[in-house]
């Protein structure tokens, strides 16, 4: 698949582009690992909780009621400061219309606020739902959200990344970017969630999952 191949290269070059970054992200997931972070999130088989958020233009949405047109594809990420998840956004808009033409649909969701998410949405041309979760309630409820340390922030403030301002809080959370592909009745056919954000959920594996579902 197209994207795919695009995704696991553009995430490739990323790393290599910023390689005094990659001991430090390193020091992060070895401790988000030993300490268990993203370990009680949805699992193939469970039922993925509802939830109703505001989208990009400010209408709440359950995801429910997205689920009643069929399976749903819902993407955790970062937010647009993050190019690994701009990568990721931009594999799956190339990757939306095989995904329509399965019945499926696709929704992401970020914590950034002050009109960020709209500029997230802007990548795709075709429909979609970018769910703004503040305050990162969500990605709490599911297991997703961890607590930053000081020094990363630090870090990310001298770089001009200023999590505080993009999320309109100061609590230091951060999610872990996760993909799951969810049924209409709310089951979850496939879940990929990885304390290391470089790595990514594959679109055609995503989308191998729902023709092994039978849709």
């Amino acid at each position: 698949m197209e994207a795919t191949s695009k995704l696991a290269d553009a995430l490739q070059r990323r790393r290599i582009a910023v390689p005094a970054w990659q001991i430090r992200y390193d020091v992060l997931v070895d401790r988000l690992r030993r300490n268990g972070v993203g370990a009680s999130a949805p699992q193939v088989g469970d039922r993925f909780p509802d939830f109703a958020l505001p989208d990009a233009n400010g209408r709440y949405r359950s995801l429910y009621s997205l689920l009643a047109s069929g399976p749903l594809v819902l993407s955790f990420n970062r937010g647009g400061w993050c190019d690994y998840c701009r990568h990721e956004l931009e594999a799956w808009s190339t990757a939306l219309p095989e995904l329509a033409a399965m019945g499926g649909a696709f929704a992401s969701i970020t914590a950034e606020i002050g009109g960020r998410a709209q500029v997230l949405a802007a990548i795709f041309v075709d429909p979609m739902t970018m769910f703004c979760d503040v305050d990162h309630g969500v990605s709490l409820e599911v297991g997703l959200a961890f607590h930053l340390d000081d020094t990363i922030l630090r870090d990310y403030r001298a770089y001009g990344i200023d999590l505080d301002q993009a999320y309109g809080s100061s609590a230091g959370l951060l999610p872990i970017p996760a993909t799951f592909l969810i049924a209409s009745d709310g089951t979850v056919i496939f879940a990929f969630v990885d304390p290391d954000f470089r790595n990514r959920a594959d679109p055609g594996d995503v989308l191998a999952a729902l023709v092994a579902s039978g849709g």
